[in-house]
Parts: C-alpha cells; structure tokens; sequence
C-alpha cells in the first residue's frame, strides 16, 4: 500500500504516528511518503530577496517538521520517503494524495463544528478536495 502521510510537527501529528506504529501500518510492503507543507511566502516579500534564500527558508522550516518524523522511522526501522511543498497546506496535501497513493493519513486538531466555522480546518478542506481515501485521526 502507498500511504501518504501528511505532518506539521504538532503533537496530533505525533499521535497519528503513534497510532500508526501500535496498528501494525508501520509493516513491510507498505510504502510511506512524508510530506509537509510550508506556508508560501507572500509574493510581493519574495521579490525584495533571493530566491535561493526563499528556498532556503522553505527548507530550513520543513526540516524542523520532517527531522522528528524522520527519527521515529529510523527508530522503527521503517524506510520512508519525505518531501515538503509551498503553498497552502490542504490544497498541497490533496493535490499530492491524488497522485496515485492508496491511502491519506493525517492528524487533526478536532476543533469540532464550531471552530472549523470560525478558525477553518487544514483537514477538513483536505477532506472536501481529495479523492484518495483519508485516514483522520485526532
């Protein structure tokens, strides 16, 4: 199974892991894909600056998310692949689970319907964008 796994270095992002770890997911012949997203900088901000320092930054923040992630794997000894994107979170995240993964999986905040209405939610619009099917877990 090619599972695509979408972090943002929060403490429901652990628990997911942590969940997938205790239900045997973490098994050979599945194939992992980490990825996170990093908010774009503002266009208008870009211009003022390199782009090498752009990337840079987009690289440096993506680290900080990914290197926790990426220890919790080797510490499994499970194989796995990361990536990280620009952009707006759930917009990259569906975009990239519609590229042929079986299967999403994502932390949420579970802010219920009252903060998804006031605050919006990165899960719940990847729920509404993507067609892969999507394991939520909070």
């Amino acid at each position: 199974m090619k599972i695509l796994i979408a972090a943002d270095g929060s403490d429901h992002t652990k628990r997911m892991l942590a969940y997938l770890g205790e239900h045997a997911w973490l098994t050979a012949g599945n194939e992992f894909t980490v990825l996170t997203v990093v908010l774009e900088v503002p266009r208008r901000a870009a211009s003022y600056v390199d782009a090498k320092v752009v990337q840079g930054y987009y690289e440096e923040e993506a680290e900080k998310v990914l290197a926790p992630v990426r220890e919790f794997f080797a510490q499994k000894g499970v194989p796995a692949q990361f990536a990280f994107k620009a952009g707006h979170p759930a917009e990259e995240i569906a975009r990239e689970a519609d590229k042929g993964y079986d299967l999403l999986a994502l932390g949420s905040h579970g802010h219920g319907a009252l903060g998804n209405l006031i605050m919006g939610s990165v899960a719940t619009k990847v729920l509404s964008l993507c067609k892969a099917p999507v394991l939520l877990l909070r």
